[in-house]
């Protein structure tokens, strides 16, 4: 996957407050509760608030607002579609699982709402299924990226950022030998460890002599028992086994990792975008950031860069009350979220005033021009192997598996996953 994004027009975005109305072809409806499933790590209270500012100016629909747990988005939905009891508006991620879904009818097309025609065109695509269902609206544009304490670099001496991994581990070292914590771990929350150095290993070490790699994974045709692939898992432990992390980082979980950086104990973070707010907002030093060095020496870094976890309603009897909430998400309710979290928004025109932070926003316009870029990894792996992936991250940190075998696993996994499609 390869997506660009002019930086003149991430600069328009946020300087343009046109209105957005909601969806006009939707009529009003009799009083109906609708239920919403979603993936809110760290903005549940901003989901709660915008439900409840919907229903001020949509008497007749109440929300019921429900949180998805776990890992995963895609571990949450399978069984309310096995058991048929969806929800009418939930999160979804941009891979061929919702696509499935999608050309299933079970998620409804979306393309004649507001929000669909105002997001942006380079995300697009991405929430497109082979049957050409528009099956959802991107929660934001998601890129990883390693945040670092500026005052900590600067006592430890670092002068310089890293461009390679072999620099990387250097710099780990002289923060170490600083008696600082490199780097935050968040083993009790493998989805940070995916999206991170999963996401980033998989971007350098597979992808630059895999220029049909997208494809490759949909048929099973590409080779994941490999070292390049075994090397992914491999330097997540190795930073592990040389205590460049904190201490119990196996316990560490999603919002504890994060106040280990913003408390400054941990002079790195490898997080998303869509934390920023907490990241760098706030905090008693100067934040920077800077693109993950995980290529090898004398190589280009292959930046992670995509669509976020979004939105899709279901094909359920509340089907068109779902679509008026979708379209209240990205239109008036869309600032009470993003001023917490400052993330680069999915649209082209925001309706109010929103904050972005500006390290953020430049972060994305350079990256956006690389030659190559590369997903997040829930929106290129099948579900099975995502669900599959999380623990296994984990059993390697616990060294229970090598990462040889890790890699031979999601191979099989990517194989049968593969073989059950096209039978």
């Amino acid at each position: 996957m390869q997506l660009l994004i002019p930086p003149t027009l991430i600069v328009a975005l946020f300087s343009c407050n046109n209105t957005v109305g909601e969806n006009s072809n939707v009529q009003n409806l009799p009083k109906t509760m609708i239920t919403a499933l979603v993936w809110a790590p760290d903005w549940s209270e901003e989901m709660h608030q915008i439900a409840i500012e919907f229903t001020k100016t949509h008497p007749q629909i109440d929300v019921d607002v429900q949180f998805m747990i776990g890992n995963s988005v895609e571990e949450n939905i399978k069984p309310k579609v096995a058991a048929n009891n969806l929800p009418d508006i939930m999160s979804v991620n941009p891979n061929a699982y919702s696509a499935e879904l999608a050309d299933q009818g079970i998620l409804a097309d979306v393309s004649g709402s507001a929000a669909w025609n105002n997001m942006l065109d380079s995300l697009k695509q991405d929430w497109v299924s082979k049957t050409n269902k528009h099956f959802g609206i991107s929660g934001g544009v998601a890129a990883t990226l390693i945040y670092y304490n500026k005052e900590m670099f600067k006592r430890a001496k670092i002068t310089a950022l890293p461009t390679n991994f072999e620099e990387f581990l250097r710099v780990c070292e002289q923060l170490k030998k600083a008696d600082m914590t490199p780097i935050v771990l968040s083993g009790a929350y493998p989805n940070a460890l995916a999206n991170g150095p999963f996401s980033f290993g998989f971007a350098n070490n597979v992808v630059p002599n895999q220029p049909d790699w997208k494809m490759k994974i949909g048929n099973g045709s590409l080779n994941f028992n490999t070292p390049e692939v075994a090397n992914i898992f491999a330097k997540i432990k190795l930073l592990a086994d040389r205590n460049y992390v904190q201490k119990g980082y196996m316990t560490t979980g999603y919002a504890a990792g994060i106040d280990l950086f913003t408390k400054g104990n941990a002079a790195m973070a490898f997080q998303g975008t869509w934390a920023s707010g907490r990241l760098i907002q706030g905090n008693h030093f100067e934040t920077g950031v800077f693109l993950p060095p995980w290529n090898a020496v004398g190589q280009r870094t292959i930046p992670v860069i995509g669509s976020e976890t979004g939105f899709a309603v279901c094909e359920t009897k509340n089907k068109q009350a779902a679509l008026q909430f979708l379209e209240f998400i990205y239109g008036k309710g869309f600032q009470i979220e993003q001023n917490k979290r400052q993330n680069i928004p999915p649209m082209k025109k925001m309706e109010g005033k929103v904050v972005s932070d500006s390290q953020i926003i430049n972060y994305i316009s350079t990256i956006s021009q690389s030659p190559v870029t590369v997903s997040p990894y829930y929106s290129f792996l099948p579900a099975s192997t995502i669900d599959m992936l999380h623990p296994l991250l984990q059993q390697v940190l616990f060294g229970k598996i090598t990462p040889k075998n890790a890699a031979k696993m999601i191979d099989l996994s990517i194989k049968n996953e593969a073989q059950k499609h096209y039978n």
